[in-house]
């Protein structure tokens, strides 16, 4: 059980698989830069975060559901959850963009379904992802091999943020779309080193 002061945000799963580095830059020291892509998946959820409800064919739809979990130390909101008329509970996240070659927006889905079983007391054993440019749902099952990844994610967040150390830069192509790319300095920073002390080092002239 984590106490409430030391939930991380969903999303935090999905940025620390897709880089660690990331995640602490946004989670940890509280650094964002918006680009064209991040602010492609800023507008595909807000279109799909009405904060509403709607029924159609038996199927209830709850937008923009908050939803926690105190096993995992999660918080966060689910772009949208359907109600079966059969008692599925059904999880779609939306992203913007194309399905990726690892697993890290599977496993933000999974910890939905996660927090989801453990507020509802029911099994969620599958859910979709919803990708802007294809324009259609990706079904994901929740297996036992997707919730081990997703809890061993959580506790790697958990323990760098009880750590406070930002991981060192690794840079690689994907570095040139991430819209942190100024801040972070693959190529610059030293390892371990913290772009917000960097970054005040600069302007104080100190190398």
């Amino acid at each position: 059980m984590y106490p409430e002061s030391d939930y991380i945000m969903l999303s935090a799963l999905q940025h620390y698989l897709y880089c660690p580095r990331q995640c602490a830059l946004i989670h940890l020291e509280q650094q964002w830069v918006e680009n064209r892509f991040t602010a492609e998946g800023r507008v595909l959820h807000e279109r799909a975060d009405s904060k509403t409800a709607n029924s159609v064919g038996g199927v209830r739809s709850a937008r923009t559901l908050p939803i926690a979990s105190k096993l995992l130390g999660l918080s966060g909101q689910a772009d949208v959850v359907e109600f079966h008329p059969d008692g599925r509970v059904y999880p779609v996240e939306y992203k913007r963009g194309r399905p990726k070659k690892n697993r890290c927006d599977e496993v933000q889905l999974c910890a939905q379904a996660l927090c989801l079983e453990e507020m509802l007391k029911v099994e969620v054993t599958e859910g979709a992802l919803f990708y802007g440019e294809k324009r259609r749902r990706h079904p994901i099952l929740f297996d036992e091999e997707l919730r081990a990844l997703t809890e061993s994610t959580c506790e790697s967040i958990h323990l760098m943020f009880r750590n406070e150390k930002t991981p060192s830069a690794d840079y690689s192509k994907k570095c040139d779309q991430c819209s942190l790319y100024p801040i972070c300095l693959p190529k610059t920073i030293g390892e371990g080193r913290s772009v917000r002390r960097h970054l005040a080092q600069m302007l104080r002239g100190e190398p």
